[in-house]
C-alpha cells in the first residue's frame, strides 16, 4: 500500500509532547493499533503518529478512506473538529484550533459569493490540495460549516469562555514565540500569558527564558499597572467630590435667593393692582 505523508497535513496540528509520544509507543507495542489510519486517496490524513511508531516497529495496521472530502479545507475541517472532540488537548489549543475553523469558514463564505461573478475556468481555487490526490469514489459531501461570525460562537466550538478566546487571540497576535511555547507546553496559564503579551517583545522573551515564576511576576506587574491609574482615578473623584458638593449648594442658595425675590415682586404686584 502506498501510503503519501504530507508535512503540511502531518504539522498541521500540534505534534505530541515527547511524553505523550512514549505513551502512545507503549500503547501500541502493547495492544497494537487499534485505531485505523484515515486516508483520502493516498495521502495520509489521521494518525501519523500511530503510522510511524508501526513503521518503526514493523507492526500491521489498518487504513479507511474518507470518501467526502472534497477539497483541503474539508480535510483541515475534519481534523480540527476531530481534535477539538477530544478531551485531552489544552484550553489554549482548542482555542487555536476554533479560531483556525473561523478563518476557513470565512474563506469558504467569502470565496462562495464571489465565485458567481468569476469564469468557469478562473484561476486556480485555493481550496484545492497543495499535493497530488488520487480520490476515493465520491462520496456525500461534508456538510457545510455552521459560522462563527461572533466570539461566542467560537467559544462554544472550542468549549471555553469568551474571555478566553479574547485572551487566545491577544496571544496569537501579540506574543513572542518564546511566550506561545510557554503557554502550549502548559508552563503558565492562558491568563497569565495574556498579560505578559502586552509587554514589548524584548520584554517577554526576557522572562520566557527566565521561566515560570518569572513570566508570573511579569503578569503580576503589569496587572498592578493597570490598577493604578484606576485607583488614581477613584481618588481624585473622591477628592474632588466635597467641592463638587460645595458648588451645588451654593447654587441651591442661589436659587432660592432668586426665588424669594421673585415673591416679593409678585406681592407688590399684587398690591399695586389691589389699589
Amino acid at each position: 500500500m502506498n501510503i503519501v505523508v504530507n508535512e503540511d497535513l502531518k504539522a498541521y496540528i500540534d505534534p505530541l509532547t515527547p511524553e505523550e509520544y512514549e505513551a502512545l509507543e507503549r500503547s501500541i507495542l502493547a495492544e497494537g493499533c487499534r485505531d485505523a489510519l484515515v486516508l483520502w486517496g493516498d495521502v495520509l490524513v489521521d494518525g501519523h503518529n500511530r503510522y510511524g511508531i508501526c513503521q518503526k516497529h514493523g507492526l500491521p495496521f489498518q487504513t479507511v478512506q474518507n470518501t467526502r472530502f472534497k477539497s483541503i479545507d474539508d480535510v483541515h475541517l475534519w481534523m480540527i473538529d476531530q481534535h477539538l472532540g477530544r478531551r485531552s488537548i489544552s484550553d489554549f489549543l482548542r482555542g487555536v484550533l476554533a479560531l483556525r475553523k473561523k478563518d476557513i469558514v470565512d474563506q469558504q463564505r467569502t470565496r462562495a459569493v464571489a465565485q458567481p461573478a468569476s469564469p468557469p475556468d478562473a484561476a486556480h481555487d485555493p481550496s484545492d490540495p497543495p499535493f497530488d490526490v488520487d480520490p476515493p469514489a465520491d462520496g456525500a459531501p461534508m456538510p457545510p460549516p455552521a459560522p462563527l461570525n461572533s466570539r461566542e460562537a467560537i467559544a462554544r466550538a472550542a468549549r471555553l469562555s469568551s474571555s478566553q478566546v479574547g485572551m487566545i487571540e491577544k496571544i496569537q497576535k501579540q506574543a513572542a514565540p518564546e511566550l506561545v511555547a510557554a503557554v502550549k507546553s502548559g508552563v503558565i496559564s492562558i491568563n497569565t500569558a495574556a498579560a505578559v503579551a502586552t509587554l514589548p517583545a524584548e520584554e517577554q522573551v526576557s522572562a520566557a527564558n527566565a521561566g515560570k515564576d518569572e513570566l508570573k511576576q511579569a503578569a503580576k506587574r503589569v496587572r498592578e499597572s493597570k490598577k493604578k491609574p484606576r485607583e488614581e482615578s477613584a481618588e481624585a473623584d473622591a477628592h474632588d467630590a466635597p467641592d463638587t458638593v460645595q458648588a451645588l449648594q451654593q447654587r441651591v442658595a442661589e436659587l432660592t435667593a432668586e426665588n424669594e425675590t421673585l415673591r416679593r415682586q409678585v406681592a407688590e404686584l399684587q398690591a399695586q393692582l389691589g389699589h
